[in-house]
């Protein structure tokens, strides 16, 4: 019998319409494609069947995150050059139908199937999230979907985030380290949000206290900090006590919904609005709107899709709903500001800082490979697998514009039309 790479290298390309750009070596050692090109590398014949099983995302997600599929050579080149061939198609594999009402690539099928064994889907690895279809965004599952990303256990996000512990994107203003950046997104909120010392800081998503901590800290303000998450808080009123500042900052495991006693003089919402979705997402700015003092600001720094042609045709991303953010949506930054002035807000600023996320995403790559063995030992093979894969993956979308990461900082501005912001509030260099 013919080795499999290059059986299934010239089967793949006759289903797929086109060259593979990368190369395969398949479980019997046997290997094929650009001698320079990263390697796909099918450890069994369990992976071939993960993929023809769910072709498109799912499928190659499930043979990554069991660990029957792995790269030898730099991930990023292998994510990029996959990008056209599945992430770039109908990830519903819709295509993949169509193309298989040739007679050849129904033969190619066929053969492909053949070589991957018995016929009999393989089982979801265990890190993939199952559960039955059910009204989304109520409190209890946005607090199921919080605990599944979240409660990986605070050491694996140490290892993963650095000492800042901040799970969202940094603002690089040199080439400093991940720490610094991360510092100077803070105080760039702080000094949009105008804090001053003796106002009320209402913090949504507060992870693990880091906005909290340096809002009390720097400038005085008294902080209530909010997660659905029993281990960020935890965690966050540890640094809080070590820090000196219970007296300034309090940590709650609450719903941004059952917030009520307002008024804040500034709401931060860091990385949180992606998980309220569109349904919900102008009740979400309304009760935001409703804890401000007039005068007072918010910033909602928030990730960002490209609009599309057919807005009713968005899915969520499939990898990112089974395996990382459950429930999770991304909205067009026009769609987000059009709801938040739907609610009330006049909105003063919107800052894209796509580049900084892609910089940012690349240090936590870094830093979960740097100590590969401790973060698998403390999660999974395959928890470690899947936060490798979303962030490099994310690392890349970043860079070629396919989703971006915007602070809109929006203003409860009072019947007399002051908004309190200064005429000028952007300083640009050439």
């Amino acid at each position: 019998m013919a080795e499999a790479a290059p059986r299934l290298r010239n089967l793949a390309e006759q289903v797929l319409g086109g060259p593979l750009p990368v190369r395969l070596k398949a479980w019997d050692g046997s290997e094929a494609g650009p001698p320079d090109a990263p390697t796909l590398v099918l450890r069994n014949r369990r992976a071939l069947r993960r993929m023809l099983f769910k072709p498109g995302e799912l499928g190659l997600a499930r043979a990554w995150v069991s660990g029957d599929l792995d790269v030898e050579g730099d991930l990023y080149t292998a994510l990029d050059a996959m990008a056209g061939l599945v992430w770039e198609r109908d990830e519903d594999a819709r295509g993949l139908r169509q193309a298989v009402r040739d007679p050849g690539v129904r033969a190619a099928a066929r053969e492909l199937l053949l070589l991957a064994g018995p016929p009999i889907p393989p089982a979801p690895p265990s890190e993939e999230i199952r559960r039955p279809r059910r009204r989304l965004h109520t409190r209890r599952t946005d607090k199921q979907a919080i605990s599944h990303h979240y409660d990986v256990g605070n050491d694996f996000y140490e290892i993963v985030l650095g000492p800042s512990m901040v799970y969202s994107c940094a603002y690089w203003e040199d080439a400093g380290t991940l720490e610094s950046a991360q510092r100077d997104k803070l105080e760039l909120i702080c000094a949009k949000l105008g804090l001053k010392e003796g106002q009320r800081l209402l913090d949504v998503g507060c992870g693990w206290g880091s906005m909290a901590i340096h809002a009390a800290r720097e400038h005085g303000v008294s902080v209530v900090g909010i997660t659905l998450s029993q281990e960020q808080a935890a965690y966050a009123r540890k640094r809080v006590a070590e820090e000196g500042l219970a007296d300034r900052v309090e940590i709650r495991v609450q719903d941004y919904r059952d917030v009520v006693d307002g008024p804040y003089d500034a709401i931060s919402s860091i990385g949180m609005a992606e998980h309220v979705g569109a349904e919900r997402y102008l009740e979400y700015a309304r009760q935001l709107y409703s804890l401000l003092a007039p005068g007072g600001r918010l910033l909602n720094h928030q990730i960002a899709r490209r609009p599309q042609s057919d807005e009713s045709a968005y899915e969520v991303d499939r990898f990112i709903d089974a395996y990382v953010f459950p429930d999770g949506e991304l909205a067009p930054v026009g769609t987000t500001v059009t709801q938040l002035e739907r609610a009330g807000f006049e909105v003063r600023d919107v800052e894209s800082i796509r580049e900084h996320y892609a910089r940012t995403l690349r240090r936590w790559v870094a830093n979960l490979e740097a100590d590969w063995d401790h973060a698998v030992r403390l999660t999974s093979p395959g928890r470690a697998r899947v936060w490798r894969l979303y962030m490099a993956a994310s690392a890349l979308a970043f860079e070629r514009n396919r989703i971006g990461v915007n602070q809109v900082l929006a203003v409860r501005t009072p019947e007399s039309g002051d908004s309190g912001l200064p005429l000028r509030t952007r300083t640009w260099n050439a």
